[in-house]
């Protein structure tokens, strides 16, 4: 099931027992939890019939009793679990508990359960659980421009936004596959186009001007190049120049999933300057230290969304520094 399908299906009024949000897409995830919450706990008291749990200390025994409570003053409560890993000692043991669970969950009346995990193989066992009446969702990154151009129309669409002929191609283009940055993006640039008013390739020409001079590459390339000093000098100039925090994290993290896909020997695409650029920055890492950058991107992003005492602009700066080391 994709992002879409599943707000399709919630409209219709179809909640199912356990969803599986499952993707290194930061973004599709968060939309699809954000969804989930809208339509279970659509009929009031959200505060008591709401339970995150954080994966890496949730217990088997503490979710069996989360998912065993029943809601109160409402029809659903929903419980998240967040983050799991299952690479790690605690988060096997919880995934063999899901394996076990999911399956004798049923619909109607109750908790429902969301899972968010950034990855997982699929042949496992607790992924499979979460088949017929459960759902995994597919939370990834376009992997093509048609799918860039795919995302870019749909949230267009979600933000009440007129493209016209060309202009999602142009958004495609100039950002690429950062998917925040493409919705902060279409925001602005139907601002420059007014209110009602057909987006043509021009506005998107003119609001994406400094996007299309790749400050961003300027950016992944310094850390991945291990150029600390300029690596924050791009950062600064970025951030002066009004570059959202959550749209630059994005494209760190997916800078860096592309390193560890190659480090783990996949063929890059793109034109052969580009793919050696990335095979030359990917040798400067272990795979375990990539994996360890890309948690603390993830560490960031909770900063990012009010759950640390850093301000953005100082944790986004150390991050960079970690990253470039």
């Amino acid at each position: 099931m994709t992002p879409e399908e599943l707000r399709e299906e919630l409209a219709s009024g179809r909640v199912r027992p356990a969803y599986l949000l499952l993707g290194e897409e930061a973004l599709l995830r968060d939309d699809a939890a954000a969804a989930l919450r809208d339509a279970v706990l659509a009929d009031g008291a959200r505060d008591f019939n709401f339970d995150p749990l954080p994966g890496p200390q949730t217990t088997p025994a503490r979710l069996r009793d989360a998912m065993a409570t029943l809601p109160i003053m409402a029809s659903h409560r929903l419980v998240w679990l967040q983050g799991l890993e299952d690479r790690r000692v605690a988060g096997r043991e919880l995934c063999e508990a899901l394996a076990d669970l999911v399956p004798t969950l049923e619909g109607g009346e109750g908790s429902v359960l969301v899972v968010t995990a950034p990855k997982a193989d699929r042949r496992q066992r607790w992924v499979k659980a979460f088949a017929e009446p459960s759902s995994v969702v597919a939370c990834e990154p376009p992997k093509n421009r048609r799918g860039v151009v795919a995302f870019v129309k749909g949230e267009a669409a979600r933000q009440g936004v007129k493209l016209g002929s060309g202009a999602p191609e142009a958004l495609a283009e100039r950002i690429g596959p950062q998917l925040m940055m493409l919705r902060q993006e279409i925001g602005k640039v139907a601002l420059l186009a007014g209110p009602g008013a057909e987006v043509t390739r021009a506005h998107v020409a003119e609001s994406t001007s400094d996007v299309a001079e790749e400050p961003i590459w300027e950016l992944t390339d310094a850390i991945g190049e291990g150029r600390a000093a300029a690596a924050l000098r791009v950062l600064d100039k970025l951030l002066g120049g009004g570059a959202a925090p959550p749209a630059l994290l994005g494209s760190l993290a997916n800078h860096f999933r592309k390193l560890l896909r190659v480090r783990s020997g996949q063929q890059p695409l793109g034109p052969p300057f580009v793919v050696k650029k990335l095979q030359t920055q990917a040798d400067r890492y272990t795979p375990g230290r990539l994996r360890k950058c890309l948690d603390a991107i993830h560490d960031v992003d909770q900063v990012l969304k009010g759950r640390g005492g850093l301000p953005p602009t100082l944790a986004l700066e150390r991050l960079v520094m970690g990253l470039s080391a």
